[in-house]
């Protein structure tokens, strides 16, 4: 027997562990080389772990385990042979010529016909007469006390029993009382207990981090997208004829916190030691919502790309993301951050630092609102925005001076097409 040993790689420089969270082969299963067996979730992404050599697959781990970088996950013997799948052997056919033998029972004889009953004049019998006054006044004969021969109800007794009926009609039945209501006892009150998968435990870690270890302030805006909505009406289906993808608000969004970042070096720096890194490119990282957590990919110099290549971006990382298909590449990096809350309906949130970065804008729903303009009360498209920001890096000064920045860019898009 040859034995391949099958080890938990090393992922990347700051992952020292993962779990497993499937395996996509059964055990005892046969493997070919390269061939995915189970997928290991990181705290960045979702792997999947190939085959080593071809044999059979034999577990050594179990799905939720929590392995180290080096950690034995499954064995392959190599020794084993690949079983050809054999047909099931045909069941025997049964002779075409035979033919179940069907025994022939004599029929019965029919039974002789009743003789008929001879009319009788018993108790409580009533004359023709007497029984077309019962019928036509629904008098049943049994309630009726004859006085004729044998008891035979005659003409007079179904008159008088048809009068007393008339005279007294019976009293109508008591209505029943309701029975009390029983309280209910079909309440649900079970419970269950779930293990946090890693995604879950590094988000929960992180930004427990974020809120404990940085200095977090959140200042707040609103801008008015009257001209962002307009324009976007305007270009939408060239825009969609020519690049495939919608003219959303997110690239609009980053564009102009591209822009100010510029402008604004410190929201775009990191502290590292007692030192601080500035950087001279924008990488935003967007909050992408997946069925298993938040994911943050960064969309990389995002102050050299023009809306359409935006747009694309951030389709192919929210499409990767949903699917579980990002890489620890595209997960990595990101000097600012933007999550839009209100897809979901916020209409105002503080958001929360993605570490190490200093700052977040929070995006919120679209409102149509009374504003004051020129004087006069008009309705607006109103969004409120919120700054994160670490304070130990920005200054109050420079936190609101940047989202100014953002909100007259938006407000005036003309500004932000024209570099201005």
């Amino acid at each position: 027997m040859s034995i391949v040993e099958m080890k938990v790689p090393v992922i990347g420089e700051s992952i020292t562990e993962v779990t497993l969270s499937q395996w996509l082969k059964a055990n005892g299963d046969y493997v070919e080389l390269d061939d995915p067996i189970c997928e290991f979730e990181s705290d960045k992404a979702t792997l999947e772990f190939p085959a080593e050599a071809a044999g059979k697959l034999i577990y050594v781990a179990t799905e939720g385990d929590d392995l180290e970088i080096g950690a034995l996950v499954a064995k392959i013997d190599t020794s084993a042979v690949k079983e050809s799948s054999k047909p099931a052997p045909a069941a025997a056919a049964a002779p075409a010529d035979a033919k179940p033998k069907v025994e022939e029972k004599p029929a019965a004889p029919a039974p002789a016909p009743a003789p008929a009953a001879a009319p009788s004049y018993a108790s409580g019998h009533p004359s023709p007469a007497a029984a077309k006054i019962l019928a036509e006044n629904a008098v049943p004969a049994s309630s009726v006390a004859g006085t004729g021969r044998d008891g035979r109800i005659t003409k007079d007794d179904a008159q008088q029993a048809a009068q007393n009926k008339t005279a007294a009609p019976a009293a109508p039945a008591p209505a029943p009382t309701p029975a009390p209501a029983a309280p209910r006892t079909d309440f649900s009150r079970g419970e269950s207990r779930k293990k946090m998968s890693r995604m879950r435990r590094t988000i929960a870690t992180r930004l427990t981090q974020a809120k404990n270890e940085t200095a977090m302030l959140t200042t707040f805006n609103e801008v008015d997208l009257t001209n962002i909505m307009a324009l976007r009406s305007q270009v939408q289906d060239k825009f969609v004829a020519k690049f495939g993808v919608k003219l959303g608000f997110m690239s609009l969004f980053a564009k102009a916190c591209a822009k100010a970042i510029l402008e604004q070096p410190d929201v775009n720096a990191f502290i590292d030691g007692n030192e601080l890194i500035y950087h001279d490119y924008v990488d935003i990282s967007i909050a992408i919502s997946t069925p298993t957590g938040l994911v943050v990919p960064p969309i990389k110099n995002v102050e050299s790309l023009n809306f359409a290549q935006i747009e694309l971006e951030i389709k192919r990382l929210a499409d990767r993301a949903r699917k579980g298909e990002l890489t620890l590449e595209e997960m990595s990096g990101g000097t600012f951050a933007i999550t839009n809350g209100g897809v979901f309906g916020s209409l105002l949130s503080t958001p929360i630092l993605n570490a190490p970065q200093s700052a977040i804008l929070g995006m919120h729903n679209i409102v149509n609102r009374p504003m004051a303009v020129d004087g006069q009360v008009v309705i607006r498209p109103m969004m409120y925005l919120a700054l994160s920001y670490d304070h130990r890096v920005i200054d109050g000064s420079t936190s609101v001076t940047f989202l100014v920045r953002v909100k007259e860019l938006l407000e005036n898009p003309n500004m932000l097409l024209m570099d201005l």
